[in-house]
């Protein structure tokens, strides 16, 4: 339940009490004894649904803009006339108002948004390098880029240019920032004892998952915009929800900035086209989830400008999605390439270790060799099998063939095959 307040300057009155009386609404008038220019304040209990429709009317009334009209959240209404008011409005989204007020308090200063963004990517970092799934959760919770990534979304909707600018600045902005620090991170860490000798992070199971993107990132960003626009219009689970934009948003940024340290392109470009993606799909998602809850400009005669500004916006976001999602759908498809070689390898290995033929041999796959860029450029699969014989066994003729043979057959890829025999003895 919300409690209007409307301070009515001289003059108003009236036409205030004809709109509530219009609406039969319950309202309480208490005489205003401050500077002189309100002649009264008019208190009105209502549900959150309420509030806008109630505004417009004031309005379309000519109140004058000179009033104040504070709305303020109830923690209990104790009536009975309550719930007819409850049955009546029964949407529980908040007004337009309310929405541009939580728009700009999720966006914070300058100052805090950008020190809390370091501090939340320095973590993340952390545990990208450390492989830790929980510190980079942990560091989500710091990261404030939910206010950022719906505030320029409510701005456009409901056309507050100032609102808007200012989320698009901040998300720009607070991601290079981010990759910045993560870089600084990354190269002062390079070389110390803290990591080992010869580290590569593209080796770190947090970073690969960074750097080898499939299209369902997309679904990932998509649900985060969807949830935060949810979260925002209906006053539920913010934190929670800024958590997952930010998983979104920090880590492949400090991925990033770590293949910057370690100057890895491919790492930089991966990384960098999964950002992109997520934070335009975020994006996406809030400007058509919140134009579809019915937001609109208060002025009538901006709604067109503003869904004219819609539509360019979500075609561009749309055409520079679909641009990237080639990148996202070129690793998807090379990644499963990749993986396909490596399960098919395993499989031919385990058939042929029940294969009569070798029935002394015990095959195990030591290595498979192929990477993302080698399904685009030809190279081929480099397999290292290792194989234990009985001692003094001999291994059949022409063995390295017939086994790479099976394995290409397998494999459909013709392969660079390395057989390493051992000499095994197992004692029971």
């Amino acid at each position: 339940m919300r409690l209007v307040q409307l301070f009515v300057p001289r003059g108003d009155r009236g036409r205030v009490l004809e709109v509530l009386e219009a609406e039969d609404l319950d309202y309480a008038v208490t005489e205003e004894v401050g500077t002189g220019e309100f002649e009264v304040i008019v208190s009105i209990p209502i549900p959150p649904a309420g509030v806008e429709p109630l505004l417009s009317q004031f309005q379309d009334a000519g109140i004058s803009e000179d009033s104040y009209a504070v709305v303020v959240a109830a923690e209990a209404v104790v009536s009975r006339r309550a719930g007819d008011l409850t049955r009546r409005f029964v949407d529980d989204r908040i007004s337009r108002e309310e929405l541009q007020s939580r728009a700009n308090e999720l966006a914070p200063t300058a100052l805090t948004y950008f020190s809390l963004l370091v501090l939340s990517t320095v973590i993340a970092t952390a545990g990208l390098l450390l492989d830790s799934a929980a510190t980079i959760i942990g560091a989500m919770v710091v990261a404030p880029l939910m206010g950022p990534a719906l505030s320029a979304s409510v701005g456009l909707v409901v056309d507050d240019d100032e609102l808007t600018s200012r989320g698009v600045v901040f998300q720009i902005a607070g991601l290079l920032v981010a990759v910045a620090t993560a870089a600084v991170v990354g190269a002062t860490l390079r070389g110390t004892i803290l990591l080992p000798p010869g580290f590569d992070p593209t080796t770190v199971p947090q970073i690969y998952e960074r750097i080898t993107p499939s299209l369902l990132a997309l679904v990932l960003a998509l649900g985060s915009g969807a949830a935060g626009v949810i979260s925002l219009t209906r006053n539920v689970g913010s934190v929670l929800v800024g958590v997952a934009i930010a998983v979104a948003l920090v880590p492949p940024a400090a991925t990033v900035g770590l293949g910057i340290a370690w100057w890895h392109p491919a790492v930089v470009v991966t990384a960098g086209t999964l950002v992109l993606v997520n934070l335009l799909s975020i994006n996406l998602t809030a400007l058509i989830l919140l134009w579809l809850s019915g937001y609109r400009p208060q002025r009538t005669e901006r709604v067109d400008r503003a869904y004219g500004r819609l539509q360019s916006r979500v075609a561009a976001i749309l055409v520079a999605i679909v641009v990237l999602s080639v990148v996202l759908g070129g690793v998807t498809y090379a990644l499963y390439q990749t993986e396909a070689v490596e399960h098919d390898v395993q499989v031919e290995l385990e058939a042929m270790n029940d294969d009569p033929v070798y029935d002394d041999l015990r095959f195990q796959e030591v290595s498979v060799e192929y990477e993302l860029v080698d399904v685009y450029t030809g190279g081929q699969p480099a397999v290292t099998v290792l194989v234990e014989r009985p001692p003094g066994e001999e291994e059949p003729p022409d063995f390295a063939d017939d086994v790479r043979e099976r394995l290409e057959t397998a494999t459909g890829h013709d392969l660079e095959l390395t057989v390493e025999l051992v000499d095994t003895q197992h004692s029971e």
